[in-house]
């Protein structure tokens, strides 16, 4: 088993990444638990709030609690789940090396990032640049919620962003973690 770096929760077993039920979530141990839900969130405090709220009994209170805990934190916990994100752009085999996700959330990554893989050189090195901008302007990586979107549009939302004042974009930058998480709490449960 991988160590999920930051918390030391156990990730789930490679055997293991199918699809699980909410019933599967109400009764699995505890530590197993907040393995799941670490690749889902890499805020600690969420994934504790998460399993003391559980059991979830649907899918829907499983959302519904995930978005209201997510609301609850405070930046700080907001800039630890970033911080267990790879930057958009880096390449395949940096995401799966990456620090902070476990497996199951590493390759959620990969595929999150579809879009940027096919990317030439130039928009990969336009993309680290707008990264790196972001970075100094705000102190932590962009996130976005890079599903469906392709190099190009991810490019445009970053630049878009550093207009942003520090405290709107710290507001856009959970809510875009909040999509993410919840993308991730659905593969959880469809597989």
């Amino acid at each position: 088993m991988a160590a999920w770096r930051g918390c030391g929760y156990l990730a789930a077993p490679k055997s293991s990444l199918r699809a699980v039920s909410v019933a599967e979530l109400d009764a699995v141990p505890e530590t197993r638990l907040k393995g799941m839900l670490a690749d889902c969130c890499g805020s600690s405090r969420w994934v504790e709030t998460m399993v003391e709220r559980r059991p979830f009994r649907s899918r829907h209170l499983l959302l519904a609690t995930a978005d209201e805990v997510w609301r609850s934190l405070e930046h700080r916990d907001w800039l630890e789940a970033f911080a267990h994100h790879p930057r958009i752009g880096e390449r395949t085999i940096d995401i799966a090396q990456g620090e902070g996700e476990g497996e199951r959330g590493s390759a959620w990554s990969v595929g999150e990032q579809a879009g940027v893989e096919a990317a030439g050189d130039d928009m990969r090195d336009a993309l680290a640049q707008a990264n790196l901008e972001y970075e100094r302007r705000f102190g932590y990586i962009h996130i976005v919620c890079a599903t469906g979107k392709t190099a190009f549009d991810i490019l445009q939302r970053i630049r878009a962003r550093l207009g942003n004042d520090p405290d709107a974009e710290i507001e856009v930058a959970a809510e875009e973690q909040r999509m993410i998480t919840r993308l991730r709490i659905e593969k959880l449960l469809d597989g």
